[in-house]
């Protein structure tokens, strides 16, 4: 008799849960691989960024959002559980949520509990096999390589390992123009698989949808159809005017970007030549461009299955990126251009939320967590490190932290309105090393004045908040 009633309680239990979750909001989550705020609607009006620009018009666009720490593995596990990194947890690429933080509920997890049915396309977390058993179905990732000139890539190893002869397991060329179609390559691939989950979404609409679609371009290597490189005119493409390390950088601040190294035609050390890194940045370009395109393909489907006045969007870069700053490629750092990232929330939900509102505050991608959880009106696990930002997408004048903290290695950095201030240290404890950029009058971090007598004050006050709120 007891079982019985236990049964028909959970079984009771399992109808409401389903009842109670039929009427909340989907959500298609966007994740883009090393997108740094190179686009249109972040005041870049040279890029072809129209999807991801309708995205701004449509929704909330912030401004000034950071990542947690500047590698795709740490900065997903991160993001996913809600939790600050510290120098024994998201440590690098190989990060793990669920071994980094055992026992603590992720984001898509959070949402299948609630009812939620959950997918995984593409590059979501680092490694497929994390938190599995937060998707409703395995994750599904492309397999083929995105390069489509195979001989030309051969050439490329072939005469690079021919003038660098101690190199071993080198990559192809780091970049490749091709006249082929989108669907060769992986993020169309799994555009064309978000699609037909939307589909089936728009026709079996029994619960809400938690979507999360990865995409891997603008990552290295910068192959993409040529249609997407002819929208940029190299010959007006050059290097950065900080082609350089910053004045008074510590040392261990500034990286030999050993990612990009990796790569045919790509030296083993020195800077890379003008003429490389123009096309490189052409290829960044291309790359960008040809994402924001797949990225239009998810989101009309949503418009055209009638599912848009019931799905949040979300969109996020993992973390910045250099395209030859401070002598720099890849992210890897503790300077802006490897922090910040860009960040969109499509609300329609929202009444109270106005189309095209832009948010200046600094926000943190912790902070994702607990405002999807907002918007949805779910509760907020108790773990989370992060707040809710949906105040300030009503009113981006609402009250707010001051800081965006993040780390990378043996650097812990802070942003304040005014200023970045970072500080290393060694596994003793010691200080190694500070930096101090002030944005008003040094917006590109050319110049550290972590020991200009005017800024001592402002140098303790971060010194102590970034101590104080960094992860433990």
């Amino acid at each position: 008799m007891i079982q019985r009633v236990l049964f028909a309680a959970a079984i009771m239990c399992f109808a409401m849960l389903n009842a109670d979750a039929a009427e909340r909001p989907n959500v298609l989550f966007i994740a883009v691989d090393d997108l740094r705020p190179q686009l249109n609607c972040y005041g870049k009006s040279f890029m072809h960024s129209p999807n991801i620009d309708q995205l701004a018009e449509r929704g909330v666009l912030f401004e000034r959002a950071y990542c947690m720490v500047p590698t795709c593995g740490a900065s997903r596990a991160s993001l996913m559980s809600g939790i600050r990194p510290a120098p024994s947890r998201f440590v690098n690429y190989l990060a793990w949520a669920e071994k980094d933080v055992p026992g603590k509920t992720t984001l898509n997890t959070h949402f299948k509990n609630n009812g939620y049915t959950t997918i995984s396309l593409g590059k979501v977390f680092h490694h497929a096999a994390d938190n599995v058993q937060g998707w409703t179905e395995q994750p599904w990732r492309p397999k083929n390589s995105d390069y489509q000139r195979p001989k030309l890539q051969k050439q490329a190893i072939a005469a690079h390992l021919k003038k660098y002869p101690q190199r071993k397991d080198i990559r192809s060329m780091p970049y490749e123009s091709a006249d082929a179609p989108d669907e060769n390559y992986r993020d169309c691939q799994s555009a064309l698989k978000a699609v037909e989950y939307l589909e089936q979404f728009a026709e079996q609409p029994e619960s809400p949808f938690f979507l999360a679609v990865g995409f891997y371009k603008p990552h290295l290597p910068f192959t993409a159809p040529k249609k997407y490189w002819d929208l940029y005119d190299y010959s007006q493409i050059d290097i950065p005017d900080n082609y350089h390390a910053p004045e008074g950088a510590p040392a261990g601040a500034v990286h030999t970007s050993g990612e990009l190294r990796a790569y045919a035609t790509i030296p083993p050390k020195g800077p890379v030549e003008r003429e490389t890194a123009r096309h490189l940045i052409h290829g960044y370009y291309a790359c960008v461009s040809f994402t924001d395109a797949q990225i239009g393909r998810v989101v009309d489907a949503v418009d055209r299955l009638g599912l848009a006045d019931n799905t949040i969007i979300v969109l996020w870069g993992d973390h910045g990126w250099q395209l030859g700053e401070h002598g720099m490629w890849n992210k890897h750092s503790c300077f802006e251009t490897s922090m910040h990232a860009p960040l969109l929330v499509v609300a329609p939900n929202e009444d109270s939320v106005k189309p095209g509102t832009r948010v200046s505050a600094l926000t943190e991608f912790i902070d994702i967590y607990p405002s999807l959880c907002d918007l949805t009106g779910l509760s907020a696990p108790n773990h989370l490190e992060g707040q809710s930002f949906v105040s300030l997408m009503r009113d981006p004048a609402s009250p707010w932290k001051p800081y965006a903290i993040g780390r990378f290695k043996t650097g812990d950095t802070i942003r304040s309105d005014q200023f970045r201030f970072s500080e290393y240290t060694a596994k003793n404890g010691n200080v190694t090393g500070q930096m101090l950029y002030d944005h008003d009058v040094d917006s590109d971090e050319n110049k550290n004045v972590v020991s200009a007598t005017e800024h001592a004050a402002t140098v303790k006050a971060l010194m102590k908040d970034l101590r104080d709120r960094k992860g433990k």
